[in-house]
């Protein structure tokens, strides 16, 4: 069985009902506050109060406060299991090095949505229109969804968010539990090396690939530029005014397509490199640690490593495809044909062993050397003598002449955004230009 969520742009049916969600998802905040700042936070730090506990408190809190009876109660049992799910979230972030903080009241624009789960919705799509759907949520009313996507035939509805996004927009996220039809994973045993790719992930070639291609990060200066100038129009606007209110929602848009632009885009390379081999290797950045160490933390969140192996991973289970997740320390440093480690400065974009001679692209010999500990690391080779030597010598790079001239195929990403995916064409003479 998979579980998987189906997100659709929704419209309430009338400023009542789009006033009840709110009205609801602001009980919902109240709960949240209450069982955050009394039960959970006041309790020592060995004997937090679970889920379960704070649950059993709802009668007794309606009973002081009976507006919260008009909200459904499995909105606010589920408002009182997210501080337990946020609390697993931050746990994720700070072995992942992240510097967090700890759980913190929520204000009207900080908690946004409301869950049912379970019970409290109905889903009715043979509305007889095209793309179409509705969904009417107890004690709220019903919203018309843009049901572009239908779900599956065998699809069981676990439970549904209601989220009004902070351009105003009102979502419906549906968590539906089925039976996919997902290709099987090949047999270790049966795969190939020239099957498998390494993957270098990187911030002046955002993906370079162990079979000579380079793929470009998203050009995002315009949207930059957007998200600036649309700051510097909500700082000229008189706080919590309407023409404020209208300024910071044109604002949370440029955010939106920004972040949009980059979904599709690590969607897209997944997608075709899960489909394409039998398995893909990348590396395991910590990518807390490097945004504190580094002096390029900007770029480095602009890349989105971390998510991008989760979509990477996410595509491997629907594709058929293993994704190996390998050590990155010294992938860089190490010459993929002997082992030996040198080092070079940023600025060094081409790797030539001191030691056995090996020249080639810097991201090139990393990606290389992902692909030989991810062989390795699956199981494909046993013995990593000769395997470092053989894709050191099937490489289809070599060192850029003094011209500047390069024999690996470099890719616009605004090519793979528009068409949806990129092409794994045969390697380019030239580089591909912008």
């Amino acid at each position: 069985m998979v579980e998987e969520a189906f997100q659709y742009a929704a419209e309430p049916e009338d400023t009542i009902t789009a006033e009840s969600a709110w009205k609801a998802i602001q009980t919902c905040r109240k709960v949240y506050n209450h069982a955050l700042s009394q039960e959970y936070q006041s309790a020592p730090e060995y004997d937090k109060p679970s889920y379960t506990a704070m649950q059993n408190k709802l009668p007794e809190w309606k009973r002081k406060w009976p507006e919260w009876g008009d909200v459904y109660s499995k909105c606010l049992q589920m408002a009182v299991r997210r501080i337990k799910h946020s609390e697993t979230i931050l746990d994720k972030l700070k072995q992942r090095g992240f510097d967090v903080g700890e759980l913190k009241w929520k204000s009207p624009r900080e908690y946004r949505s409301i869950t049912y789960n379970q019970s409290g919705f109905d889903v009715d799509s043979n509305t007889g229109r095209t793309n179409h759907a509705t969904v009417d949520f107890s004690k709220i009313g019903t919203f018309h969804l843009n049901f572009h996507r239908p779900l599956p035939d065998d699809a069981t509805v676990k439970e549904i968010i209601l989220k009004k996004q902070k351009t105003g927009d009102w979502t419906v996220s549906i968590m539906v539990e089925y039976d996919a039809d997902h290709p099987d994973k090949p047999a270790v045993e049966d795969i190939e090396v020239e099957d498998t790719v390494g993957i270098d992930l990187g911030i002046t070639k955002f993906i370079h690939d162990s079979g000579g291609r380079a793929f470009k990060p998203l050009d995002e200066e315009a949207d930059r530029e957007r998200i600036d100038k649309r700051h510097q129009a909500v700082s000229r606007k008189e706080h919590e005014s309407n023409n404020w209110n209208k300024a910071r929602q044109r604002l949370a848009r440029a955010y939106e397509r920004l972040s949009n632009k980059r979904k599709a885009y690590r969607e897209a390379l997944a997608n075709a490199y899960t489909k394409r081999y039998d398995a893909v290797f990348l590396e395991d950045l910590n990518v807390g640690s490097m945004m504190r160490q580094n002096g390029n933390s900007r770029n480095i969140a602009a890349m989105s490593w971390y998510v991008a192996l989760q979509t990477f991973q996410r595509f491997g289970e629907k594709n058929g495809c293993h994704v190996v997740l390998v050590p990155p320390e010294g992938t860089t440093k190490q010459c993929v044909q002997c082992g030996v480690e040198s080092e070079k400065p940023l600025w060094v974009r081409e790797h030539s062993c001191p030691s056995c001679g090996f020249e080639t692209d810097r991201d090139m010999n990393a990606a290389l050397e992902v692909q030989r500990r991810g062989l390795l690391e699956l199981g494909v080779v046993e013995d990593s003598d000769d395997i470092g030597r053989e894709l050191a010598e099937s490489t289809p790079v070599e060192t850029g002449t003094a011209a500047g001239d390069t024999s690996f195929e470099v890719v616009s990403a605004s090519t793979v955004v528009d068409t949806g995916s990129p092409t794994f064409k045969e390697r380019a003479a030239v580089a591909a230009s912008e």
